[in-house]
């Protein structure tokens, strides 16, 4: 199925799907996103991307505080003034810290409406075939995947569009993994 996104069914259109717990090609405020709902659709994103590693997928969450669910760890208020917005924080698990998951509250009220609605995580990826550049371009999109999964949103292509700013928390301290459209430094997160 391929809907917009400014349709006004377009939120309950995805949270059904992903109640269904199927995978939906969505947008973000960065890229287009491989989602579904966490735990459940892991094992049918991998297989679509061609994606055998065991690389966990960040999960989407709709109020920066909500990260606290599953997190102990002390995060700067610095860096958490950045939700909503193109930063995951990667932390320890509070009920297995010898874990870390990628955590993000994207900048995009839509998104965090889906995410709210559909009372969990949303595993997000970038869509593209493991090893290849994510695809900006909505045409190539379905072209690729419509076949592969239950809904795709169409707003637009995302030829700018960068990844999000990844951030690593742990024992260690704070790193940046990847730098995207928002530059951290974080000798000024304290």
């Amino acid at each position: 199925m391929l809907i917009r996104k400014d349709d006004p069914d377009s939120i309950d259109v995805v949270v059904e799907n992903l109640r269904n717990r199927d995978v939906v090609i969505i947008p973000s405020d960065t890229i287009y996103g491989f989602s579904g709902l966490a735990p459940w659709t892991e094992d049918s994103i991998k297989n679509i991307k061609g994606r055998d590693e065991n690389k966990p997928f960040i999960q989407l969450i709709s109020e920066p505080d909500d990260i606290f669910k599953f997190t102990d760890i002390e995060i700067p208020k610095k860096l958490l003034s950045y939700w909503p917005g193109p930063v995951t924080l990667i932390v320890p698990l509070k009920d297995d810290p010898s874990k870390s998951i990628g955590f993000r509250c994207p900048d995009d009220d839509w998104l965090r409406q889906i995410i709210s609605k559909a009372g969990f995580p949303i595993y997000s990826t970038s869509v593209n075939y493991s090893g290849s550049p994510a695809i900006s371009e909505i045409d190539e999109i379905i072209s690729e995947f419509e076949s592969q999964v239950a809904c795709i949103v169409d707003d637009g292509d995302r030829k700018n569009s960068k990844p999000s700013t990844i951030v690593i928390m742990g024992e260690k301290g704070i790193s940046v993994l990847r730098q995207g459209d928002v530059k951290i430094d974080v000798e000024k997160l304290s």
